[in-house]
């Protein structure tokens, strides 16, 4: 959803339509639609926190009582793959390499367009999945961490002479084959025993997560089904960064989906929304205070299908949400399938 700001042949921009700055383009009833459909959002996604969410308080009760809510998250599945032949290590590196990957590509994409660039809804959803996978790289040596701790703790209590039983005894043969297998599965199998609930950092990856999700899928689906037809009809020249910032953030954003075991409830469109309405509301005060052309037309409110388009777009988070849902969905019965006894399935 970003197009150059800058004057070259290669960039585009929408024309100014009018003066954003005179208090008539401001003061009609499109405007007043276009901020009900605003407003809505905020009042729904509002609710449905203050309902699935809770309180700080709330959720610290909930983690003493190990009272279990539809957004619930444990402390390890911010960081343990789904699959228990997989080490959280590769997870990890995998988070490392998006992370800087996704890095890269924003600095390049600023030292070459300018800090424009984040005038668009594309650089902010790009930068918040950058932060993910900062955030979840941190996350990930932690657990990493905490992996092998418990492995090493098992070990030992594994090869521990038993006070009561006398001095030690060496294991049998089979015992000694099945340490590994122990060691192995008592590193995963935690959710037989009490589950520890993750803290705040925990419960902001998963926010940005799922919010991540929601604006992702709607940024390259506006801009791959909206705007780049546009842009076709007016023989602009799609570049690298163009390509690459309305296609990475999918690809690793679904690669991470793919290897995480973060479950995915719906309440948390909440977020999304407000998102969205966040950078709506932006977009609105710059444009009260300067006179500056829309970043995408379908924002500009002096058309008369305003109204239809903001209610459009606001009807596209709900299917542009569901994605993931079905995509995890889908990993859920395949590897259910296919790896029974080593798939963490959705709790």
């Amino acid at each position: 959803m970003h197009s150059s700001t800058g004057p070259s042949r290669s960039s585009w921009q929408p024309a100014m339509t009018a003066d954003t700055t005179n208090p008539d383009y401001w003061l009609n009833w499109r405007v007043s639609l276009c901020g009900i459909w605003v407003l809505s959002c905020v009042i729904v996604a509002s609710i449905l926190i203050w309902k699935y969410e809770g309180s700080n308080s709330e959720r610290e009760e909930r983690a003493e009582t190990q009272q279990a809510t539809p957004g619930t998250l444990y402390m390890d599945e911010s960081w343990r793959p789904c699959l228990q032949e997989i080490h959280p290590a590769w997870l990890l590196a995998f988070r490392v390499i998006a992370y800087f990957v996704l890095l890269a590509l924003l600095v390049v994409n600023a030292i070459v367009n300018g800090g424009d660039i984040f005038y668009y809804y594309t650089q902010w959803t790009f930068v918040l999945v950058t932060v993910y996978f900062g955030l979840g790289s941190r996350l990930s040596a932690y657990g990493c961490h905490q992996y092998l701790n418990k492995v090493g703790a098992d070990k030992l209590d594994l090869v521990r002479p038993d006070e009561e039983r006398g001095p030690y005894m060496a294991p049998t043969i089979e015992e000694n084959s099945n340490v590994h297998d122990e060691v192995k599965i008592s590193g995963f199998h935690e959710e037989d025993n009490i589950q520890e609930i993750a803290g705040f950092w925990g419960y902001v990856f998963q926010i940005i997560y799922q919010t991540n999700a929601g604006a992702v899928i709607l940024t390259d689906c506006v801009f791959w089904l909206i705007i780049f037809p546009f842009l076709a009809i007016k023989d602009y020249n799609l570049n690298f960064l163009l390509i690459g910032m309305h296609s990475v953030n999918a690809v690793f954003l679904l690669a991470d989906t793919a290897l995480n075991s973060l479950r995915f409830p719906w309440f948390r469109i909440a977020y999304f929304l407000l998102w969205t309405a966040a950078y709506v509301i932006f977009q609105w005060g710059v444009h009260a205070c300067i006179s500056i052309w829309w970043p995408y037309p379908f924002l500009d409110l002096s058309s008369s299908h305003a109204p239809i388009w903001y209610f459009v777009v606001a009807l596209m988070h709900v299917p542009c949400y569901a994605v993931f849902p079905l995509v995890i969905k889908l990993k859920h019965i395949l590897l259910s399938r296919w790896f029974p006894q080593s798939y963490h399935g959705m709790r």
